[in-house]
């Protein structure tokens, strides 16, 4: 054989393993992923705010435990409410050689072009929380949809007749979606019957989930009603705070009733006083682990749909096709308190702070 056609071979026998090595794609350059099988996989999470109690508390310690349980490494940062700043946070995860990106969206829209620019470099991306409208994006959750159900069952359960006023989150995000859509199953026939009403004005988002917003927003409502509110859908606890604040200035604390889910320990206060009637539980420290896990298993094999536990599904908005991670929430009321002090999630002191005695189980 000629030297010449020896050298044509050889140059063929290299682009076909080059090409087989990069799944037949133009670039042969290793992914981001990939490239964590030379050293400790690399998890980059930007979190959208620690101003709500549980992602400082309870989210990022357990995400980063599970992490580095596994090997990994771990660097966080936290937007603080600012679109820009998640950008600019995503970004320099990024360029910090993240081998999987975890994304608690501030503003699920804004973020859109930063996870591109991540997936675009091969960097497996999970939506932690709150959902991403991109198909790649793994999304590890609670079942929101769930949570909004077990808020309306128990609030209707207290308040079956009534003026209603529902406090959302933030506009343009997908959990209060998720979750309204779970308080319409319930609410709808009583409304449907006449038994539930809920007021012009009585239904409003609030901007950065604040309870000071909230509170204010209660106040108009309760003024412009003349006080006339007999229940209060909030979609989470720190909402909820407000709202009470708003309620308890009135003297309806206690009367009106309301509910609201992420298991806050005031809230919980609130279950076993008698002043909230449901706080649902979604534990953050289940959340926080499952999402660490999933990130190692991501280092290995960047394909979402293969972690543990995933499951098709649809995005909220464009209705693609992703995969989806869905944790079970628990509504804990003053029937079951013992289940989050048996968890170690709030201590009996914390629970019971000026409860009487024996009033509920637990306290």
């Amino acid at each position: 054989m000629s030297t010449r056609k020896m050298g044509a071979i050889m140059a063929i026998a290299v682009m076909a393993l080059a090409a087989c090595n990069n799944g037949g794609g133009a670039s042969t350059a290793p992914s981001a992923a990939a490239s964590s099988a030379a050293g400790p996989c690399k998890v980059g999470v930007a979190w959208a705010t620690f101003q709500e109690e549980r992602y400082g508390l309870r989210d990022e310690p357990s995400l980063k435990a599970a992490v580095e349980a596994g090997g990994g490494t771990y660097t966080g940062n936290d937007a603080k409410l600012s679109p820009e700043t998640q950008a600019a946070n995503v970004e320099s995860l990024i360029a910090a050689g993240s081998n999987v990106l975890v994304i608690n969206a501030q503003d699920p829209k804004a973020i859109l072009p930063s996870v591109q620019k991540a997936i675009d470099a091969g960097i497996p991306v999970i939506a932690y929380d709150r959902e991403l409208e991109n198909s790649k994006a793994l999304f590890i959750t609670h079942d929101n949809v769930e949570v909004g159900r077990m808020i309306a069952r128990a609030v209707t359960a207290a308040a079956p007749k009534g003026n209603y006023a529902v406090i959302k989150g933030e506009l343009g995000q997908t959990n209060p979606v998720f979750l309204r859509a779970g308080m319409e199953e319930i609410i709808a026939p009583l409304i449907a019957k006449g038994d539930i009403k809920i007021p012009e004005g009585a239904e409003q988002n609030t901007k950065g989930w604040k309870p000071e917003t909230a509170q204010a927003t209660m106040e108009q409502i309760l003024t412009a009603n003349k006080n006339d509110i007999q229940a209060v859908l909030s979609q989470n606890d720190g909402m909820a705070g407000g709202v009470m604040a708003a309620l308890k200035a009135q003297g309806l604390d206690g009367k009106t009733i309301v509910g609201g889910q992420d298991g806050d320990k005031a809230a919980l206060n609130r279950v076993a006083l008698g002043t909230q009637v449901v706080s649902v539980w979604k534990d953050a420290n289940e959340l926080g682990t499952a999402a660490g896990k999933a990130a190692l298993e991501l280092c290995k094999n960047p394909d979402v749909s293969k972690v543990t536990g995933a499951v098709p599904g649809k995005t909220v908005e464009g209705k693609l096709d992703t995969s989806q991670v869905l944790l079970k929430p628990i509504p804990i009321t003053k029937d079951n308190l013992q289940t989050v002090l048996d968890a170690k999630w709030i201590t009996p002191a914390e629970l019971c702070k000026d409860v009487t005695a024996g009033s509920v189980k637990g306290c």
